[in-house]
């Protein structure tokens, strides 16, 4: 079994040594820069001519790829935008550490030189992966959100940026220190304990923050779309990070957490093909029922003869307490609130137009008092009078003696 002392020696061993440690070390640097020089002198200008054409053909290939992004072709889908897009932020750093590190074996420069190359790659590929990913991220995002209207789109696409960033190079940091040869278990550990301790006191604001990005990228509703949600209804004036303002049809104005408006059922009139319209149409109980059968046939020809009107249904649904009820179902081919409340109006008065021109009467609420005795009979059967007198349309029935005093002489 190796001791401690054995295993620790070869854990160092594997770790590359530092960049440079002391003065001397530095000297020793140059030292061996110059050396190297002077003797692959030949070797150096190969590698130097090979990395700088792959530097010229990367250069060009980030070139068209920023034009690429500038175009407005149709045949340019979102994909080869995104690529262009990640391509475009490629740094002129990288490409010569990594034209470098292509060509060092060929040079066969110092140990030093080496691990410097080595180091400042790992450095600027980590980086540049980093911004790589952002972009990508980025250009999803902003792909998922594009045609929204929404005021709050801009804001919200900067701390999603905002957020990948940190994220990202956190991430990057970290993996540039252990690949240095730092310990990075206490970085690691007091990152989790930062964020979580973050998450807690901050947990409504990134709720709402959340709540108002799944409402930008998911689209239930946009601004200006007429909403009814919970008890308000009205139009959608702003969508913020923290709250979306409605405008009440009463008229003031409603502020909402973006949390609670996600909680709940919510009805978007916007985007509506079409709206139903559903009334009743009360009858008198005296209207025949062969007049009954007619309503329906009158009604659809009343209700398509109405522009963007079709009807549904319309047939006798219930006897009320002192009304036949027709049930009307038409449908209004608009999304647009002005035209609806116009089509229904205009329907409504044609219905009353034609029952007026067919002599058929609207009922209106009444009651029929019954006098009776201990033995429960009616003392004066003056319903079936009244009843009878209904029935023929009597404008002017006859009068009903009301007690012996009043009857006519």
């Amino acid at each position: 079994m190796p001791d401690a002392t054995t295993t620790n020696a070869a854990v160092a061993a594997h770790k590359p040594p530092p960049l440079i440690v002391s003065r001397t070390a530095f000297q020793q640097l140059f030292d061996q820069s110059w050396n190297w020089l002077l003797r692959h002198y030949l070797q150096i200008g190969i590698a130097v001519a090979v990395a700088t054409v792959l530097v010229l053909a990367m250069l060009g290939l980030r070139t068209l790829a920023t034009r690429l992004c500038a175009r407005q072709d149709k045949w340019l889908t979102h994909w080869p935008r995104t690529l262009g897009r990640v391509t475009s932020k490629t740094s002129i750093v990288f490409m010569v550490l990594f034209a470098a590190k292509l060509v060092d074996g060929y040079a066969d420069p110092p140990v030093m030189v080496a691990q410097t190359i080595n180091v400042l790659f790992t450095i600027a590929s980590a980086i540049q992966v980093a911004i790589w990913v952002r972009e990508l991220v980025m250009s999803l995002v902003e792909h998922r959100a594009g045609g929204g209207n929404h005021a709050g789109l801009s804001s919200a696409v900067g701390i999603i940026r905002m957020l990948v960033t940190t994220v990202l190079f956190a991430i990057t940091a970290v993996a540039i220190l252990d690949n240095l040869g730092v310990n990075v278990t206490g970085v690691i550990a007091g990152l989790g304990i930062g964020g979580i301790a973050i998450g807690l006191a901050a947990k409504g604001i990134f709720d709402d923050l959340f709540s108002a990005l799944s409402i930008i990228f998911d689209r239930p509703f946009s601004q200006g779309d007429s909403i009814t949600w919970d008890k308000t209804s009205g139009t959608v004036e702003a969508i913020g990070l923290k709250t979306t303002r409605v405008r009440a049809v009463t008229g003031e104005e409603v502020v909402i957490s973006n949390t609670n408006l996600l909680n709940k059922e919510l009805h978007n009139m916007a985007r509506l093909n079409r709206r139903r319209i559903v009334t009743t149409l009360g009858l008198a109980y005296y209207t025949p029922p062969e007049v009954c059968e007619r309503v329906p046939q009158m009604v659809k020809k009343v209700v398509e003869d109405v522009p963007k009107c079709k009807l549904v249904r319309c047939g006798l649904s219930e006897f009320g307490a002192s009304s036949l009820d027709f049930q009307l179902q038409y449908d209004v081919q608009s999304s647009l609130y002005d035209e609806v409340f116009n089509a229904r109006h205009e329907v409504s008065v044609r219905i009353l137009q034609a029952f007026n021109d067919a002599g058929i009467d609207f009922a209106w609420p009444t009651q029929t008092t019954i006098e009776a005795g201990p033995d429960g009979k009616p003392v004066r059967p003056s319903a079936g009078v009244n009843k009878a007198a209904a029935r023929s349309n009597l404008a002017d029935p006859a009068p009903m003696p009301v007690g012996p005093e009043e009857a006519p002489e």
